[in-house]
């Protein structure tokens, strides 16, 4: 694979209709091997909770299953939503990882969990506990999956590059009133348990790493394993809001999310760039950008192997959780109403689903537009196979782009 945009995965550990866990999880140590073969660069986890259609519950535990089952291949976190953690238990679990698996262990850290947010903002992170997780399809489809009875396009903007801006989610409210989401947070957090203020939590994260951390009355902590652990330290974002001023302003790299709020990517990695001050780390601003991808040898039989999505994007957004993933069978069962279609319009129009040719254009603009170092994929479809074959078709025809 070329190395000048290299390619990476992000995965959720989704599970199929009629599979199971167990079956997700095997899927994963087989598709993070295949990847290292095809060449990808990283291979990070998602954190998802109370979702029967996501098995990614806990990052580092699958990291340290993944890093067993490959020998090249950087694996992380993508990202550890640290209302649900301590900094102190994030640094005892990626110590543990760094120990067995030195240099290959990326930190990816995200707010989502912690303080309530107001009902229009997004939460953030690689899939905000608000969204639990999330799709989309690629701009300008004519045949878009369910074209017939599916989602709709919405009114957007265009970058130079072409790549497509959808406005602005905006139904945050629901899920945060659901007493779904009520339920997950009480789950998610001791009683009375106060999550404190984002930076000061990756502060301590840093300090803890580097062995100098000191209490309000001056008390040091040593973590052992952890301190002085080589991990790669990545702030994750939907917006050009906390995360992205929290990374720029310490000098870490920065992973904004097309693949969550795609409305607002340019403004993350613009806010970011504007803030960054150079640290020992980073000497400028560095961004990933993640992306979600459905590759086929042709664009009919990617879009049916992509149709499913729109409907499980709507069993996150409707706060029921994200649901097994459809087949296509099942997918073209749905009748959709205009506000489900309403509902699920930003993601399934920003989805990349297509030939390789296809996708590999999309991906240049959306490159082109944010100016990313580099580009973090993720793919769902219902069956293994054709997930696994998805990233070896888009490795191949990225790696021979001109």
């Amino acid at each position: 694979m070329s190395s000048d945009v290299p390619l990476s995965v992000l995965d959720l550990v989704p599970i199929s209709s009629g599979s199971t866990a167990a079956e997700a999880l095997r899927n994963t140590l087989d598709l993070a091997r295949r990847a290292e073969e095809f060449g990808y660069h990283r291979y990070w986890l998602a954190e998802h909770h109370l979702n029967r259609g996501v098995a990614g519950t806990s990052p580092a535990l699958i990291i340290s299953l993944v890093a067993g089952a490959t020998a090249r291949i950087r694996v992380g976190s993508g990202a550890v939503q640290l209302g649900h953690h301590t900094p102190l238990s994030v640094v005892e679990q990626f110590g543990l990882l760094d120990a067995v698996h030195p240099g290959r262990i990326d930190l990816g850290l995200g707010r989502s969990g912690g303080a309530p947010r107001t009902p229009a903002a997004p939460a953030e992170g690689a899939a905000g506990v608000a969204e639990g997780a999330g799709e989309s399809e690629e701009p300008g489809t004519e045949e878009a999956p369910g074209k017939e009875d599916g989602p709709g396009r919405t009114e957007g903007t265009f970058t130079d590059s072409g790549l497509y801006l959808p406005p602005k989610y905006t139904g945050f409210a629901r899920l945060l009133a659901s007493p779904r989401f009520r339920l997950h947070q009480a789950l998610l957090r001791q009683p009375g348990a106060t999550t404190p203020e984002y930076p000061d939590q990756i502060d301590d994260i840093l300090a803890l790493l580097a062995g100098n951390y000191r209490s309000a009355d001056e008390v040091e902590a040593h973590v052992v394993p952890g301190e002085g652990a080589a991990v790669e330290v990545w702030i994750l974002g939907s917006s050009g809001g906390t995360s992205a001023r929290t990374a720029a302003a310490r000098g870490l790299p920065f992973a904004a999310n097309y693949h969550v709020s795609p409305g607002t990517v340019v403004e993350a990695v613009e806010a970011y760039r504007k803030a960054f001050r150079p640290s020992p780390a980073l000497a400028g601003p560095r961004v990933l950008v993640s992306a979600d991808v459905v590759v086929a040898p042709d664009d009919a039989t990617a879009r049916r192997l992509a149709s499913g999505y729109g409907l499980w994007v709507r069993s996150i957004r409707t706060a029921e959780g994200a649901i097994p993933f459809p087949t296509p069978e099942e997918a073209a069962r749905h009748r959709w109403s205009d506000e489900d279609r309403a509902l699920v319009a930003d993601r399934v129009d920003t989805q990349f689903v297509g030939s390789p040719e296809t996708v590999v254009e999309r991906l240049e603009a959306l490159r082109a537009a944010t100016g990313a170092d580099e580009l973090l994929i993720t793919t769902i479809t219902h069956g293994h196979e054709d997930r696994v074959r998805s990233y070896e078709l888009l490795a191949d025809a990225w790696a021979k782009r001109s």
